[in-house]
């Protein structure tokens, strides 16, 4: 359960330290979000909200140009959805299966890359995650059969999330991945990885130039974009709020 009376926005919670150091207690907080939570204001920020940080090095008339709090959750609904994907006694995280064909496919009761097949990934009993192989020279000889035929099918998947390169931005094959979700008419959202491997100015003609192909190129992609990266884990919380939210887990 969440810690009652602390559901503000995140820019009022941050100029409330005093709420921080509350939520940061609290019992339903995990510990190692706990330990996020008492960092400085500008390492916190940069740690939960990358974009935010990227910015204030825009000019203001340029800052509408992005869409940094379509989905802009407080700090203590970030902890709530730490606390779905951390594995304890009673919320189990596993591998459930391997599907090398689309037959292999578990019926699993919820919506469930570098990889030649589908991988199952139950996050307790809240949804399943399925980790799906990339498009290009790498891709198995029955992709289309695989994955294709998974997304078009799956009747209860809520999302898609396509991981982008930062450092090289929209690649050939990643428009063929947008294509089929835009064909599909399936939900999706860009996953910008990498994005410690890029000098902040590198970061933001990056992020600009795939927001300005979100914006005029596509119909069903979500319009914010979620930069992470799995060495710092910078923005690794909010998308997790991002996928609790969207499977219903932070109602």
């Amino acid at each position: 359960m969440a810690a009652p009376g602390l559901r503000l926005g995140a820019e009022r919670l941050f100029a409330m330290p005093g709420v921080l150091e509350l939520l940061s207690r609290s019992n339903s907080t995990s510990q190692a979000f706990a330990e996020v939570l008492r960092l400085p204001k500008q390492q916190m920020r940069k740690l939960l909200y990358p974009l935010q940080e990227v910015e204030r090095f825009l000019a203001p008339d340029r800052r509408q140009d992005l869409h940094l709090r379509i989905f802009d959750p407080s700090p203590e609904d970030i902890a709530r959805a730490d606390n779905v994907f951390t594995a304890t006694k009673g919320n189990r995280i596993d591998c459930v299966s391997s599907a090398v064909r689309i037959d292999h496919a578990p019926d699993l009761p919820r919506p469930e890359g570098h990889t030649k097949k589908m991988n199952f990934f139950k996050v307790g009993k809240h949804f399943t995650v399925v980790d799906m192989p990339g498009y290009g020279y790498r891709a198995p000889e029955d992709f289309v059969d695989m994955v294709e035929t998974y997304l078009k099918e799956r009747r209860n998947l809520k999302r898609t999330f396509l991981l982008v390169d930062s450092v090289v931005g929209i690649q050939k094959t990643d428009n063929i991945a947008i294509e089929m979700c835009e064909e599909f008419a399936l939900p999706y959202v860009i996953v910008l990885t990498k994005i410690d491997k890029s000098s902040k100015g590198h970061l933001l003609k990056q992020v600009l130039q795939i927001q300005k192909f979100v914006n005029t190129k596509t119909q069903g992609c979500f319009p914010q974009l979620f930069p992470v990266s799995s060495v710092t884990f910078s923005g690794i919380h909010l998308l997790r709020s991002f996928i609790a939210s969207v499977t219903g887990n932070l109602d």
